[in-house]
């Protein structure tokens, strides 16, 4: 089959792009590189400059390279800057998924995957977080992911389009350097962005009903959330059109602690994480922790990579780019 991915150049996108050209399929991307980076592409994969607002580029590249089926992953994602910006949010990424949608259909496009996340759960007072756990969003950002999942579903029966939507937890790490995460917004950049200054990291409350104190999250390696996609992308491919509509969780099912986290970071680093320890931030969760079971069970997917894995791979694409970050 040959997929057209939105927001391929980005982190996970370039992640997803590899595996499926492994997987042997054919892959062209769209892109309107504001955050992705063409240098994370194959050069035999073709790239599509343009927004996923703009429906002639999205009708011509459907119509060009004969795409069967669509991942989209083109969105906003920064939870602080939805707060501050929802008109922006809204815009980006429920109009873009809109028009992609309304594309898609009229294209004769089948198979449909979404790109969600844990953020449309909220604060979730439960041990794991299952697919039916209730959503509640805390943020401009969450809501547009929730609110996605609905859009996909009901195009999805309309149209006979197939539909998966996936909702990943803290991804970290990277297959190569070339490929690491260039933005400083999730823990493990948080804390080798202080070290690289010489400064202490941040922890961000200490006192919450947890085993250490601070917040448990369940971290994954982006390999895994890739061989993720591509195991739903079989799954669309192999079904008869318009017979499949699933909301997966993307996880390992372990929750790691923020101590715990750093004490990783310098195991793999040799920096001293001893943390500074500032107020909590409003809105932060004490534990967040996947259940995976459902995403075994319809795809047989489960996750192969451990967090000594994963800061190791995010550490050496960020030293990549910081090679002063590096101990002698």
């Amino acid at each position: 089959m040959t997929w057209l991915i939105t927001g391929g150049a980005g982190f996970i996108g370039g992640h997803v792009v590899r595996q499926l050209l492994d997987a042997g399929e054919r892959v062209v991307v769209l892109d309107d590189l504001s955050t992705g980076d063409a240098a994370r592409l194959p050069v035999e994969v073709p790239l599509v400059k343009g927004s996923t607002l703009d429906r002639d580029v999205l009708d011509e590249a459907i119509r060009e390279h004969a795409v069967e089926g669509i991942l989209h992953f083109a969105a906003k994602k920064q939870v602080g800057e939805s707060v501050e910006q929802p008109f922006f949010y809204y815009r980006e990424n429920m109009a873009g998924l809109q028009t992609v949608l309304e594309a898609a259909a009229e294209g004769g496009v089948k198979r449909f995957l979404f790109s969600s996340s844990a953020a449309v759960y909220g604060m979730p007072d439960v041990d794991l977080v299952t697919e039916s756990t209730p959503c509640a969003p805390m943020s401009p950002y969450g809501e547009t992911k929730l609110a996605g999942e609905w859009l996909v579903a009901a195009a999805g029966k309309a149209y006979g389009i197939s539909t998966v939507a996936l909702r990943y937890f803290n991804v970290a790490g990277a297959a190569s350097p070339e490929l690491s995460d260039t933005g400083v917004f999730n823990l493990i950049p948080m804390v080798f962005e202080r070290l690289t200054a010489g400064q202490a990291p941040r922890i961000f409350g200490d006192d919450y009903p947890t085993p250490d104190g601070t917040c448990v999250r369940d971290f994954i390696h982006v390999s895994d959330i890739a061989s993720a996609h591509v195991a739903a992308a079989k799954r669309l491919a192999a079904d008869p059109a318009g017979e499949t509509s699933l909301v997966l969780n993307i996880g390992r099912g372990q929750g790691v602690s923020v101590k715990e986290m750093l004490a990783v970071i310098g195991e793999v680093t040799g920096h001293d994480t001893t943390a500074e320890v500032t107020p909590r931030r409003p809105g932060d969760p004490a534990r967040v922790v996947a259940s995976a079971d459902l995403i075994e069970q319809e795809l047989g997917w489960t996750a192969r990579h451990d967090v000594a894995e994963m800061v190791a791979s995010a550490w050496d694409g960020w030293c990549s780019r910081h090679p002063e970050a590096r101990k002698a």
